[in-house]
Formats: structure tokens, C-alpha cells, sequence
């Protein structure tokens, strides 16, 4: 199928639609940052700073995610493949380098001024790529002119953000990203953009994989401590092996149904598209929490080892729990439906087995029994699903019909 041309929309039936190069090349520049992120996170959980950088985790990250978003949506609908449209998208490529960048300022000490350069060069190259829109069809023209007018006021704000009081920095913050939010339900409310669910649900799929990439680099190094530190070789290797079923739990049950015919069907691109933001960072905080587990076997983190379990477990919950409330909830049937949420709540509830486990008895770490508890119950779940039948079915349940 031909691409679009100067900004003209693509046809959202177009069959084969996967990822384009240029789109792959914007997501691993997207991993940096994510990396860096959950790097910070990791500095801020050893030092017992759990809360405060995790705010602050959550603060940049929603940088990243939502900058990636805009970019993913606009180019599922307007991806010309012209020299001008490549020059923009390099444009923004160069804008999340600055914001990668920035991300160590940001969260070690609140230095967001960085992260705001890289933001506003993304924002507003993607500004010009709705004015191109714009003058391209007529019928999106209001549309894509709502985009670039409403991304466009944002960023001045975003840019008088440093000038915040300090005791007021994250009720501006949260104000922002509220107008941010509402760019596109106002802009879409003028006529909603040729979205195509194969594409956004493969784009969704591929950033997945990158951030779920970071915790098998974790479960990695947990392998490699193991062999370099022979006194800790069970402890590490078991905290290896409890992480690595983790991660290739959240795979699996994350591609475990077709998230296109639920955007085909049901046709709510902005819950999918939104709710993606506590799955994307979910899966971040929890490779973050690996090498928190790791620091705490070695004896290098002042964290307790419930605290420890809690930086692993609860993003791994929060994970499921996303992608139950998104996909499995309108795919699962019967029983099934409602024992997956449960299951997640008890890999959730892992930090509280590290309280219970007496240590005089135990050959391993608490931490490291807690995690396996986690990694039991994420293999049920696994089980669950497989149960069900969802990987065999092709529709969610009680889809409406087309037309």
C-alpha cells in the first residue's frame, strides 16, 4: 500500500500495517531515557529514598511516555515518509537525546530544566507536523489545527514551569500534564484521526518489549553476581532465576490476546492509549527493582527486605492489573475474569512474605524466598490464562459486531 504524501492521512484498513524503520529507530532512542530513568530509581530505592524517587520516576517518565505516544499516534495516521516528515522525526529523536540527558538532573536533584529543553524540541517539532497535516485534508483540517494550537500553548507553560515555587512545583506539574491530557480529547472531538488498530497495537507490543528488555538485562546480571560472588552463588542464582520467570510471566501474558481487536471493536483509542502509561512505567519500576534485590543480597541497600520485594513485586502488580483493566478483562470469561486480578494482587502481597519467613530456618535470603513466591504465583497465572482458551479465541468476550 502506498504511504501518505505531504501529511495526507493513511487508510486505516491498509493490511500488513507494522512498524516502519524510522518508527523502531524512535523507540531505542526512547530506551535510553527509560534506562536512565529506572537507573535513578534504582539509586533513589538503595539510599531508602523509595518515595521520593519514585515520584519523581513517575514525573519524568511521564516525559518520555507521553512524548513517544504523541508520536506514535500522529505517525499511525500521517506517516508520509517524506524528506520533511524524516527531518521532523530526527528533529524529536534529538530532543529525547536532551531529555535522556536530563533525566539525572531531573531525579537526583529536581533540576528539570534539561528534560524541559528535550521536551519542547519533541513537542514542537511535532507542531509542525500537524500544520502539514492541516493544510493536507481538509476534512482533519480543524483537527490537526486543535493539535498544533493546543501543544503549542502547553509548551509555554511548560517552559515558565522552572519559575514554580518549589512547595508548588508538583501541583503544576499535575496541572500540566492534566492540559496535556486533554489536547487530544479536544482535538479528536472536531473529527477523530484515521488510527489503525493493527499498527498502534504492534507499536504498544514493541515499546513492551523494550522496557521489559531492561529487566531480562537485570535478571542477567543477577546470573553474572552469582558466578562472580561464589559465597552468594544460591542466593543470586535463585533471585536470577525468580526474576527471569517474572519478566517472561509479564511477556506472556501481555501477548497473550490480540489487543487489535479490542481497539478494532470497541473503538476507545485514548483508554488503551492512556491506561499504557502505568503499564509502560510499571514494567521500568520493576526492572529498577531487580537490581534493588541485587544490591540488597550483596548487603549494599539500608532497605529492609520487605521494602526490597516491594520495589520488585508491587510494579509487577500494577503491570497485570494494567493489562487486565485494558485487554484480559474484555477477553477472559467466567471465573477466569476475576481470578487473574486476584492472582495479581497476591504477587502484589509478596513483601509480606518477607516478614513471615524466619530467618534462622531459611537456607536462602528472605528476599529471595519472597520473590519466589512471586515468580509460583506469576507461573498460575500463566496457567490461568492458558486455561482459559484466550490465546485461541479471536474476539473479546461479549464484543459487539461490527458495523
Amino acid at each position: 500500500m502506498p504511504r501518505a504524501t505531504c501529511g495526507r492521512p493513511r487508510d486505516p484498513s491498509e493490511i500488513f500495517r507494522s512498524s516502519s524503520p524510522l518508527e523502531l529507530f524512535f523507540d531505542l532512542i526512547f530506551a535510553v531515557s527509560v534506562s536512565l530513568a529506572s537507573a535513578q530509581l534504582v539509586d533513589a530505592e538503595i539510599h531508602a529514598n523509595v518515595a521520593s524517587g519514585l515520584v519523581a520516576y513517575l514525573m519524568v517518565f511521564f516525559a518520555v511516555w507521553w512524548a513517544w505516544m504523541n508520536f506514535t499516534w500522529f505517525a499511525g495516521a500521517f506517516d508520509a515518509d517524506d524528506w520533511l516528515y524524516r527531518v521532523l522525526v530526527l528533529t524529536q529523536m534529538a530532543g529525547v537525546v536532551i531529555l535522556a540527558v536530563g533525566t539525572t538532573p531531573a531525579m537526583a536533584a529536581g533540576d528539570f530544566h534539561l528534560i524541559i529543553v528535550g521536551y519542547v524540541v519533541m513537542r514542537l517539532a511535532l507542531v509542525v507536523q500537524w500544520i502539514r497535516a492541516s493544510r493536507s485534508n481538509a476534512g482533519l483540517r480543524k483537527t490537526a489545527l486543535r493539535y498544533a494550537v493546543g501543544i503549542a500553548v502547553v509548551q509555554v507553560f511548560w517552559v515558565c514551569y522552572p519559575l514554580a515555587p518549589a512547595d508548588w512545583a508538583l501541583p503544576v506539574f499535575l496541572l500540566l500534564v492534566a492540559c496535556e491530557l486533554l489536547v487530544p480529547v479536544i482535538a479528536e472531538r472536531a473529527g477523530q484521526t484515521p488510527w489503525h488498530p493493527e499498527h498502534i497495537a504492534d507499536r504498544y507490543g514493541s515499546f513492551t518489549l523494550i522496557v521489559l528488555g531492561e529487566s531480562v538485562l537485570a535478571s542477567t546480571a543477577a546470573a553474572a553476581n552469582a558466578v562472580e560472588n561464589a559465597s552468594q552463588l544460591l542466593q543470586f542464582s535463585l533471585l536470577g532465576v525468580g526474576a527471569f520467570i517474572l519478566v517472561a510471566g509479564l511477556w506472556w501474558v501481555y501477548f497473550s490476546s490480540d489487543a487489535s481487536v479490542w481497539l478494532r471493536r470497541r473503538r476507545a483509542p485514548m483508554v488503551f492509549g492512556y491506561g499504557h502509561y502505568f503499564v509502560f512505567a510499571a514494567a521500568g519500576a520493576f526492572s529498577a527493582g531487580v537490581k534493588v534485590l541485587l544490591d540488597h543480597e550483596a548487603g549494599s541497600s539500608g532497605l529492609s527486605s520487605a521494602t526490597a520485594v516491594a520495589t520488585l513485586s508491587i510494579p509487577v502488580s500494577v503491570f497485570l492489573l494494567g493489562v487486565w483493566l485494558l485487554i484480559l478483562r474484555l477477553c477472559l470469561r467466567g471465573a477466569y475474569k476475576w481470578l487473574f486480578p486476584v492472582g495479581a494482587l497476591l504477587v502484589g502481597c509478596a513483601p509480606l512474605l518477607a516478614q513471615l519467613t524466619p530467618t534462622a530456618e531459611a537456607d536462602v535470603q528472605i528476599a529471595v524466598v519472597s520473590v519466589l513466591g512471586a515468580a509460583a504465583v506469576m507461573v498460575l497465572l500463566v496457567v490461568l490464562i492458558e486455561a482459559s482458551g484466550v490465546r485461541e479465541r479471536a474476539e473479546p468476550a461479549g464484543a459487539p459486531a461490527a458495523g
